[in-house]
């Protein structure tokens, strides 16, 4: 226990280390998440409230991907960022946008599929009363979005949660380097590869806590929508 306690006392002491690691951890995640909500949700509202020719295999290619293995999403990204790979001109492989761009891979499914599903319960009713007023189909998308916030930011915070806890994809794209595309998740990895338990410990009461902190304020934003 004291062991811990001083492992605590020098992360929230004098280390720059443990600041960049945060903010390049909360960098990468928000970002991702926001990108992944500005995707899915509404390609989920309009696969979800909408018939279509082929929708049944567009909602259970959208399930397939939502478990899409992370070490996978992160090897299909290496593979397009590295030298050899198409946009390996680009240069983005062991940086943040490497890393995010994997993020947005893995998250955008979830998004999309969670959101099909919500939607695909609350449209029938609601679009049948907003076709009796004559709304517009934009009209109608986000009257929907409107009346589905307080799942839709559950939705976003799920997200936010996967982003935040991932470690095999952005391993691999990021590179885990010190000062650059080192986050939480990677350096708890490899704090415990090298024996260095009660540090890797106190990183991951951090990583709670930021958790915590994002998951209260979206708590707030429910009760507030909910009001």
């Amino acid at each position: 226990m004291e062991h811990f306690i001083d492992a605590l006392s020098l992360l929230f002491g004098e280390n720059s280390e443990l600041r960049r690691i945060i903010l390049v951890t909360l960098q990468m995640s928000l970002t991702s998440t926001s990108i992944s909500v500005l995707i899915g949700m509404p390609l989920g509202v309009l696969i979800g409230s909408r018939r279509f020719p082929g929708k049944r295999h567009i909602i259970r290619i959208t399930q397939t991907l939502m478990g899409l293995p992370p070490v996978v999403a992160g090897l299909i990204v290496f593979l397009i960022l590295s030298r050899s790979g198409p946009l390996g001109s680009l240069k983005l492989l062991y940086t943040v946008s490497a890393m995010v761009i994997a993020q947005v891979v893995l998250l955008t499914p979830i998004v999309c599929g969670l959101t099909t599903s919500l939607v695909a319960v609350r449209a029938p009713q609601l679009l049948e009363t907003t076709r009796g007023f004559g709304m517009s189909r934009r009209r109608e998308l986000w009257l929907l979005l409107f009346e589905s916030r307080i799942q839709l930011i559950s939705v976003m915070m799920m997200a936010f949660g996967r982003a935040i806890a991932e470690v095999g994809a952005v391993q691999i794209v990021g590179g885990n380097i010190q000062f650059k595309t080192r986050v939480m998740t990677t350096a708890i990895m490899l704090e415990t590869n090298k024996g260095n338990f009660q540090y890797a410990v106190a990183l991951g009461v951090v990583l709670l806590l930021i958790s915590l902190i994002v998951n209260s304020l979206a708590q707030r934003m429910q009760e507030d929508a909910d009001d």
